[in-house]
């Protein structure tokens, strides 16, 4: 969806109760923050909550960002002593939500309701959808979501408005797919910069749409062998320490062949060379061996012209992926 008819979505729900340009105006600049605070999302939150009855102990007066920081704190829906300025993680949005809405949750939640058992029980209701992690920052949108699929969940059809519904949930997908493509470039960023200053040779890193890929080109072997020679262990050693920094993580390793030979012999030799550079990681420490997927495809996924030195030797290679779903 626009960014630009994301607040108008938002304030159709709440037209009884919004219709006014300032409070347009908060709407619109909190979605276009990069990182909302504990106070923007505080004000969202309890002027939801107070709009929509769902919290008989909220009042029936509209609060500015300190006032309404200051309530939620009071009410503890945030953590104590938090600093309004500062920017609010899915965790915390998560507590605010839950016990903001007085929603119901199982019973590791119901005893402590804190931040961690909050985030699980969001994720458990399907408010929050697909792979995220409960330390990260919340983005404007992300924040004006989360509150709408509150609403959603809850069944808070104030005037049917099904068509507003549907368009919320064709959001869910655009929001959960841009922050997992803002994951993977800013990982595949990360690790092209330790390529960069390592000086690691015919290395390149990309992000893709299974996860990031980290490509050794013109991996040399030994004529019709699969064992990989010490010269080649070292760049894959230099990587092996920065996926041992990456929690729970799991991998494609995926060995591609020239032309030469039978597809038989080239699929046959590209599995082999995969499993070789599995094994070395595994014995690395970087990743469990449970956790590798191996694949061999021959010379069915050439990128450069088989026909010359330079194109076989990019096609002779072997790739990393970081699959998406850790």
């Amino acid at each position: 969806m626009n960014k630009k008819i994301w607040p108008a979505v938002f304030l159709f729900l709440f037209s009884p109760f919004f219709l006014n340009a300032q409070i347009a105006e908060i709407i619109e600049d909190i979605l276009e923050t990069k990182y909302a605070s504990f106070e923007q999302a505080a004000w969202i939150v309890v002027e939801t909550v107070n709009s929509f009855n769902v919290n008989v102990s909220v009042s029936d007066a509209n609060f500015d960002f300190e006032q309404a920081f200051l309530f939620a704190a009071e009410k503890r829906w945030i953590p104590a002593r938090t600093d309004p300025k500062k920017d609010i993680k899915l965790r915390d949005v998560s507590r605010l939500i839950m016990r903001a809405f007085n929603m119901k949750g199982g019973p590791m939640y119901s005893v402590f309701k804190n931040s961690h058992y909050a985030y699980r029980e969001l994720v458990y209701q399907r408010v929050i959808q697909g792979r995220a992690d409960p330390g990260m920052k919340v983005s404007g949108d992300l924040l004006l979501f989360l509150v709408n699929r509150v609403l959603h969940e809850i069944e808070i059809r104030p005037w049917g408005l099904e068509e507003v519904i549907e368009t919320l949930e064709e959001f869910t997908e655009e929001i959960v797919a841009v922050e997992a493509a803002n994951r993977r470039e800013a990982l595949a960023a990360e690790i092209a910069a330790i390529i960069e200053e390592q000086a690691i040779a015919d290395t390149t890193v990309e992000a893709t749409e299974e996860g990031v890929t980290i490509t050794f080109s013109n991996i040399v072997f030994l004529a019709d062998s699969v064992v990989l020679p010490n010269a080649e262990r070292i760049k894959i050693y230099e990587i092996a320490g920065v996926l041992k920094g990456i929690p729970n993580i799991k991998l494609l390793v995926a060995g591609h062949a020239t032309h030469i030979g039978t597809e038989e012999y080239q699929l046959a030799l590209s599995t082999g060379r995969a499993q070789s550079v599995a094994d070395y990681l595994v014995s690395l420490e970087a990743c469990e061996a449970e956790n590798i997927i191996i694949a061999g495809y021959g010379s069915s996924r050439p990128i450069a012209d088989n026909n010359t030195p330079e194109g076989m030797a990019l096609n002779r290679r072997v790739e990393i992926t970081i699959l998406e779903d850790n």
